[in-house]
């Protein structure tokens, strides 16, 4: 984790909640927060992250929110358009991988997604956050 510039957190939608892995990941990079470099800047500080879910539940809004806000805990930018979901019918068989062509604004906002995300780890990259 130390070594990436971007960290994609993806996870189906569990009753409007990522899963427990997802949350298990979360957790180990809370953990990982009080961890500091020589001048006391968290360690997962200068990191980009985005966000992706899917799934047949309702939710999505409310579970990438809850993990951009566990991001944002834990000392990780998350840039604007750095989230995206897809949503099937809610209780239905169809998962987005059985679709026969990505719809056009999951497309959409994937590409949104990728190229905000490494815009900012560029960003952060150049000029990294200061140890507060």
């Amino acid at each position: 984790m130390h070594q990436v510039d971007i960290l994609v957190i993806a996870t189906p939608i569990w009753p409007a909640h990522p899963s427990g892995l997802c949350e298990w990941v979360l957790e180990w990079l809370n953990a990982e927060s009080s961890q500091t470099d020589g001048q006391g800047c968290p360690l997962l500080y200068g990191k980009a992250a985005a966000v992706a879910v899917a799934g047949n539940e309702d939710g999505a809004h409310k579970v990438s929110a809850d993990i951009s806000q566990a991001l944002n805990d834990v000392g990780v930018s998350i840039a604007p358009g750095a989230v995206m979901y897809w949503v099937g019918q809610t209780q239905q068989g169809t998962d987005c991988q059985d679709l026969d062509e990505r719809p056009q604004a999951v497309a959409d906002t994937t590409r949104t997604l990728a190229v905000d995300t490494v815009h900012l780890a560029k960003l952060l990259k150049e000029q990294p956050c200061p140890a507060g």
